[in-house]
C-alpha cells in the first residue's frame, strides 16, 4: 500500500447531505441511494485467465468453489451501462481481499472462500478477484457514471485454518470458546463457528505482526515497505499495536488509494462497538486524503465516506437500538450511518400504505440523519422475501419505492433462482447470474425492464428514498414524496384508461409533468394531473 498522509481535520465529512455530483448530473442522497449488491465471484467472468489460482483444483460442492466472476467482469457490465441502465448509484461488492489458499470440508464437501470473507492477508486483492489495476479502473470508471463503490470489511475473524492455511497467532485470535449467542459476552468473546479463529477486537494489547504475514512478504518483496507504513501509521494516530488497529489500517489503504466511498462491515454484533468507532474515523481521515490529493478524481467533495453494518437481527422496528438481552447497543452511535434492516423482507407482505408511512414515520423521527439499508434478498439469508421468484414484480415495487436505501441482491432484477439442485444451504442463493435469462427469454426482459424504469425514477430523485412520504388518496392510491426542492408523485394499482391525481401543493398550475414509466406529459390544470393509459403504475415529475 502506498504511503500515508494523516489529516489532522475533516469536518466537512459531518452529515449526510444531497449534493449535485461534480461527474454527473444526478443529484445524491446516502438516505436514498439505489444500491446494487453482488458477489464478485458469481456476477460476471471478465478474464479467464484468473480462474485457478494457488492450486485451487479440489473439487468443491455444488456452488462451493470458485466460479471465475471478478472485477473485470464488472468493469465490463460498467462499460455496458448495466447498472446506469438499472438506476443503481451505489455498487457493494463481497470481499475482494486475499483469501485462504485451501478448502474447508464441513461434512458437506469442499468450500473455498470464493464468498471473500475468509481473509488471509488484508493488504492484498486475491488474485481470483483480480488486481489494483484493475479496482483502480473499475472506480474511476463507475465515478465517472455516477456510481459509488462500497467494500465488505470483515475485521472480527480470519480465514479458517487448512492444511496448508495456518491460524493468526493467539496474541491475534481466539479458536473458543463458540458463541452461544444469549447475551453480550458470549456473542462477542467468541468464534461464530468452529474452525474460524475471532479476532481479538476487544484487546488493546501489543500484538507483533504475525509470522505467517511476515514469511509471506518477504517472499513477494514488499516486507519493509509495508512495516514502514504500518510504522507510520502507529505513530501518527497514537493506537496501540493491537491487532484490530493494523486490519483498519489495511482496510482503509483502500479508501486512501483507490477513492472507494464506503464500506459494508460484516457480523458488527460480533465485536465492542467502539471498533467500529475507531474504525470510522480511520476511513473518514483515509477519504479526506483522497479528495485532497485527487482532486480530479472525486465523485463530490461534500457527500461523506459511508459505513452500513451488519447487524444481525436488527430491524427498523427497533430504532437505534439493538438488544443482546443483558446490553442495549447503539450502533448509529458508534461509526454507523446505516444498518441493514432485517425487518424488510417480513415487512414485504405488508400494503404499500403500512410499510411506507410506517417507515417514513421511524426515519423522520426516531432515525433522522440515520437511515437503514432494505433488502429482499441476500447471500446469507435463507427466508428470503420471495424464494421461488413467484413475486418479482411486487419484489421491485416495494423495494424501490420504500423509504431508505434500497438493496437490490444481483439477480433480484432478474429472477434468477434461489433453489439451485444439488446446493445446500446458503450456497442456493449464490449461484451464478443469469446472463443468458436476459438474451434469451422475453419474460426476463421484461422484468428487467421494470426494475429498469423503477430505479432509474429512483436514481433521479432522492425524494423516493429520503423524502417525506404523504398518502394523496387511499383508492385509487396515490402518494407524494419530497425532499429539499426534489418533489414527485407516484400512483399504484391504478386502474385501466383515465386515471387523475389532485397534485396541489407539490406541483403548481401550469407546470408540465412527466410520466417517467409511460413518457407521456401532460399539464397541471386547476390542481390536477390526468393521463390515460393501461398502466397500473404512474411515476410523476417535474418535466
Amino acid at each position: 500500500m502506498k504511503k500515508i498522509v494523516m489529516l489532522s481535520a475533516f469536518a466537512f465529512l459531518a452529515s449526510c447531505t444531497s449534493v449535485q455530483n461534480t461527474q454527473t448530473s444526478e443529484p445524491f442522497a446516502w438516505e436514498g441511494a439505489n444500491l446494487y449488491f453482488l458477489l464478485t465471484d458469481r456476477f460476471n467472468n471478465g478474464d479467464s485467465k484468473n480462474d485457478i489460482n494457488f492450486n485451487r483444483t479440489e473439487k468443491a460442492a455444488v456452488l462451493r468453489g470458485f466460479e471465475g466472476g471478478d472485477l473485470r467482469g464488472i468493469i465490463q457490465k460498467i462499460d455496458e451501462g448495466y447498472f446506469k441502465k438499472l438506476g443503481v448509484n451505489a455498487i457493494w461488492m463481497t470481499p475482494i481481499v486475499e483469501q485462504i489458499h485451501g478448502a474447508t470440508d464441513e461434512g458437506t464437501g469442499k468450500t473455498y472462500g470464493f464468498h471473500g470473507y475468509w481473509a488471509k492477508d488484508w493488504t492484498t486483492l486475491d488474485p481470483n478477484f483480480g488486481t489494483e489495476k484493475d479496482l483502480k479502473e473499475l472506480v474511476e470508471k463507475a465515478h465517472k457514471q455516477g456510481i459509488r463503490i462500497v467494500l465488505d470489511a470483515v475485521i472480527n475473524h480470519t480465514g479458517p485454518t487448512t492444511e496448508i492455511d495456518e491460524t493468526y497467532p493467539m496474541t491475534w485470535v481466539r479458536t473458543e470458546p463458540q458463541c452461544k449467542y444469549s447475551n453480550f459476552e458470549n456473542t462477542t468473546a467468541c468464534t461464530l463457528v468452529a474452525n474460524l479463529p475471532d479476532v481479538l477486537t476487544e484487546s488493546n494489547e501489543k500484538a507483533g505482526l504475525p509470522t505467517l504475514l511476515e514469511k509471506k512478504w518477504r517472499k513477494e518483496g514488499r516486507y519493509e515497505k509495508e512495516m514502514s507504513e504500518l510504522n507510520e501509521f502507529f505513530v501518527k494516530t497514537g493506537y496501540p499495536r493491537a491487532p484490530k488497529y493494523y486490519i483498519m489500517k489495511w482496510l482503509s489503504d483502500y479508501v486512501r488509494e483507490f477513492g472507494i466511498d464506503g464500506y459494508r462491515v460484516d457480523t458488527v454484533k460480533h465485536t465492542n462497538e467502539d471498533v467500529w468507532k475507531d474504525f470510522k474515523k480511520v476511513c473518514d481521515q483515509a477519504f479526506a486524503e483522497f479528495k485532497l490529493n485527487n482532486p480530479d478524481k472525486v465523485l463530490d467533495k461534500n457527500t461523506p465516506f459511508f459505513t452500513v453494518g451488519e447487524v444481525y437481527g436488527y430491524g427498523i422496528s427497533a430504532k437505534q437500538i439493538y438488544d443482546f438481552g443483558d446490553k442495549k447497543v447503539n450502533y448509529f452511535q458508534n461509526g454507523f450511518t446505516s444498518l441493514i434492516n432485517f425487518d424488510f423482507k417480513g415487512d414485504a407482505n405488508k400494503s404499500y400504505e403500512e410499510i411506507f408511512s410506517n417507515y417514513d414515520k421511524i426515519l423522520h423521527q426516531d432515525l433522522a440523519g440515520k437511515t437503514v439499508m432494505n433488502y429482499a434478498t441476500s447471500h446469507d439469508d435463507g427466508w428470503p422475501f420471495d424464494k421461488e421468484r413467484k413475486r418479482t414484480y411486487e419484489t421491485a415495487t416495494k423495494l424501490l419505492l420504500t423509504p431508505g436505501i434500497s438493496q437490490i441482491y444481483y439477480g433480484d432484477e432478474t429472477g434468477r433462482k434461489l433453489i439451485v439442485a444439488g446446493a445446500e444451504g446458503d450456497a442456493n442463493l449464490r449461484s451464478n447470474m443469469n446472463w443468458d435469462d436476459i438474451k434469451n427469454n422475453p419474460e426476463t426482459k421484461k422484468l428487467l425492464e421494470y426494475w429498469q424504469k423503477l430505479g432509474q425514477f429512483r436514481r433521479n430523485h432522492p425524494a423516493v428514498g429520503a423524502g417525506f412520504h404523504r398518502m394523496i388518496s387511499n383508492s385509487p392510491y396515490w402518494f407524494s414524496r419530497t425532499y429539499k426542492t426534489d418533489k414527485v408523485v407516484i400512483g399504484l394499482n391504478l386502474p385501466n384508461g383515465t386515471k387523475e391525481v389532485n397534485v396541489s401543493g407539490i406541483f403548481d398550475n401550469g407546470t408540465r409533468v412527466k410520466d417517467s414509466y409511460s413518457g407521456a406529459t401532460m399539464p397541471v390544470i386547476d390542481g390536477k394531473v390526468s393521463l390515460t393509459n393501461n398502466n397500473n403504475i404512474v411515476l410523476l415529475e417535474k418535466n
